[in-house]
């Protein structure tokens, strides 16, 4: 692991811990925060994630192209969407509690963080960064130098952008229904629209689309990375022999109790 993905790592996997978030996930709904260290609440939709797919998130997945990873995929309402349209799809998350509950949904789902070794990597024709995800690690360039990584030559990355024109990082804490902060202060970013469209620019990424459904902003960015002549895409069967156990918090999926 080089030096930029041991900086970034422990932001990464700073929800692994949370039990308010985990418990709002098991739960189906919040109130649930990320507690900036100047104190101020930045809400998070827990009840819309826990739920199913609704309009606007039917349009995005309407633009997924190939096979699917959904990075960060919480309680999983996109990968089951996919899985039930029949197509190859991932969702990673560090919560044992998101892996449950999208396994739960029929959707297939690792524990794992982005920045760990993962299933197709360089194979991948989509990469979803929803529901604020952008944010992981809070280096939003290093993130897409990341999932460049992982996509397949000129796959399609779609990001879900903060409503308001900011590029903000802050040290945030996860904050639950009884007002405590769980764990310790972590990495996070608020990137919109503008502010990603140049982070990528700078990465290298070319701007596909930009659009606003039901208030929410989105970004497609298709990459550049040259082909590779050995280059496969991932199928359920690569999934699914990655998943086989060799460090079961880390490399397996959590089986529903």
């Amino acid at each position: 692991m080089d030096a930029g993905r041991r900086s970034t790592l422990p932001a990464a996997r700073a929800w692994e811990t949370s039990g308010p978030y985990a418990a709002a996930l098991r739960s189906g709904h919040g109130p649930l925060f990320l507690r900036r260290t100047d104190g101020r609440l930045l809400p998070l939709d827990v009840e819309r994630w826990c739920g199913r797919a609704d309009a606007v998130d039917l349009e995005v997945l309407d633009r997924c192209e190939g096979a699917v990873l959904d990075v960060g995929c919480g309680p999983g309402r996109f990968v089951a969407e996919l899985a039930a349209r029949g197509r190859t799809v991932l969702g990673i998350d560090v919560s044992e509690a998101a892996v449950t509950r999208t396994l739960g949904l029929g959707g297939q789902s690792l524990r794992r963080s982005v920045f760990e070794p993962l299933p197709g990597e360089g194979r991948w024709d989509t990469v979803l960064l929803m529901d604020g995800n952008i944010g992981i690690g809070g280096d939003p360039r290093g993130l897409l130098r990341r999932v460049a990584a992982l996509l397949a030559p000129g796959g399609l990355l779609i990001a879900e952008t903060a409503g308001d024109d900011i590029d903000e990082r802050a040290r945030v804490q996860v904050v639950g229904v009884t007002g405590r902060a769980a764990g310790h202060p972590f990495a996070w970013a608020r990137v919109g629209t503008p502010a990603l469209v140049g982070h990528a620019r700078c990465a290298g990424w070319r701007p596909a689309a930009q659009w606003t459904s039901g208030e929410r902003r989105f970004v497609a960015l298709r990459g550049s990375r040259s082909a590779s002549s050995s280059a496969e895409p991932p199928n359920s069967a690569a999934v699914t022999s990655s998943q086989r156990v060799r460090n079961p918090s880390a490399d397996s999926p959590v089986t529903p109790a």
